[in-house]
């Protein structure tokens, strides 16, 4: 790690929660004249859960493979890998696009040993290829890893709204969801030998709905109508409803999630407090608070807000309005970034620090604008900040300011789920963390 290093010690006003945490247990030692202080409730909830996102786009675009998250050491410490992402059709179905890249890079690419999980060279004929076959030799390697297909994100939601306007299209989507991912029956495409009736069942066991976002708000090619909210929640239900179906058929138990944005206004109108009865969990996305679509600096995933700005989006708030939203704690996995957020033409401003500050523009990343990974903003020379009050960490260069999580981040996060009795952590998403440091961190801080 480039540059100094520095922890700034920062007062913020207890919660009514953190005082709870504070007389469950205090921990005081004195090593070499510092103090320090650490907090955390009895842990008697069941196991919490480790989870991540694996975005299958960048195998093609940036080399990043299922075998990378074995390497990495992420696959051993992961209860559930959520996979992004499925795709709606103009018809209001789950399919995989023929006109795209994805059938080849999931279910049709022969990997070499050198490439391949278990070192077998996969064959011309077998009838699953690709990553989906790489995941299935993962969990053969890990029993423990559970798979859940995530259906939308920002660039695919765009047909779900059709998809779910009708009783009869809700009830035609879903089965097609589970007939494609969860009974793994995958197209059969001309002149290749893959895919087939059942030749993916088993991979995954739970559906993700990414719906970016019922009621609007969304990309600005998504279809809306005025109905979006309830409709999502009769589609969730639709979802149970086929999945325990399913599940009496198979003996086994169907995951159902959602995962849910961090803007209030944006949860009030898209998500009735009754969908939740019918979720495994939710991921609520703890991040993205700002960005460099602001003129100044910011934290865009801080775990507390600042004394000094009660007002700022954080962590706490975020939780705390979905639990007053009707989602239960249990039910409820933070979502953690595995990317930040930057600005460039920063002014030192009046602590020196850069925080806060009005900036000329965002800077240059490279995972879209101005957000860059984990793992390029490690190697970063720059003077580092760590407010362990706030639960934010930043690097300021003098011009370029930059907002992300840490594995001390990650911990603190950990720590605050365990004391509010949350379900988990989900990283968006692996590549961005390819040597496994944030989820090391984030199995360790929930065991």
């Amino acid at each position: 790690m480039s540059g100094r290093h520095r922890i700034l010690v920062a007062r913020r006003r207890p919660t009514a929660l953190t005082w709870v945490a504070v007389l469950l247990a205090v921990g005081v030692a004195l090593l070499g004249g510092v103090v320090a202080v650490t907090t955390g409730g009895p842990r008697n909830a069941p196991p919490m859960q480790s989870m991540a996102y694996f975005a299958d786009w960048n195998t093609a675009n940036r080399g990043y493979s299922i075998k990378d998250v074995d390497d990495s050491g992420a696959a051993a410490r992961l209860d559930r890998l959520i996979w992004a992402f499925g795709d709606v059709s103009d018809e209001g179905l789950c399919h995989v696009p023929p006109d795209a890249d994805q059938p080849w890079q999931i279910f049709q690419r022969r990997y070499s040993a050198e490439e391949s999980v278990d070192g077998q060279a996969d064959a011309y004929e077998q009838p699953l290829a690709g990553s989906l076959n790489q995941l299935r030799k993962l969990q053969e390697k890990y029993p423990g890893l559970r798979a859940s297909i995530s259906l939308g994100g920002w660039n695919w939601s765009t047909h779900f709204s059709e998809a779910v306007r009708t009783e009869e299209s809700r009830e035609r989507f879903v089965a097609s969801c589970v007939d494609l991912w969860l009974r793994g029956n995958l197209p059969r495409l001309e002149g290749e030998p893959q895919g087939g009736e059942g030749v993916a069942a088993g991979i995954f066991d739970g559906i993700d709905l990414d719906w970016e976002w019922p009621g609007g708000n969304g990309h600005p090619d998504n279809v809306e109508h005025p109905d979006d909210r309830r409709n999502f929640t009769l589609v969730v239900a639709e979802f149970r409803e086929q999945l325990d179906a399913l599940g009496r058929e198979t003996g086994q138990h169907y995951t159902l999630s959602a995962s849910l944005t961090h803007d209030e206004q944006i949860m009030r109108d898209s998500y009735e407090p009754e969908v939740f009865e019918h979720l495994d969990f939710a991921v609520v996305q703890g991040y993205d608070f700002t960005g460099s679509w602001a003129e100044t600096t910011g934290h865009h995933s801080q775990l507390y807000a600042p004394e000094d700005g009660p007002d700022q989006t954080s962590v706490d708030r975020v939780v705390r309005q979905y639990l007053d939203h009707g989602l239960p704690a249990d039910k409820l996995v933070l979502g953690i970034p595995g990317y930040g957020r930057g600005w460039s033409g920063v002014a030192p401003g009046p602590d020196g620090d850069g925080r806060f500050t009005r900036a000329e523009d965002g800077a240059d990343g490279d995972y879209g604008e101005s957000t860059d990974a984990y793992e390029t903003l490690e190697r970063l020379d720059g003077e580092r900040f760590f407010d362990r009050a706030t639960g934010a960490y930043w690097i300021y260069d003098g011009d370029e300011w930059w907002s992300y999580d840490t594995p001390e981040v990650v911990r603190l996060k950990g720590d605050y789920a365990a004391d509010h009795g949350l379900r988990g952590l989900v990283l968006w998403n692996l590549d961005m963390d390819p040597e496994g440091e944030l989820v090391a961190a984030m199995a360790e801080s929930l065991d």
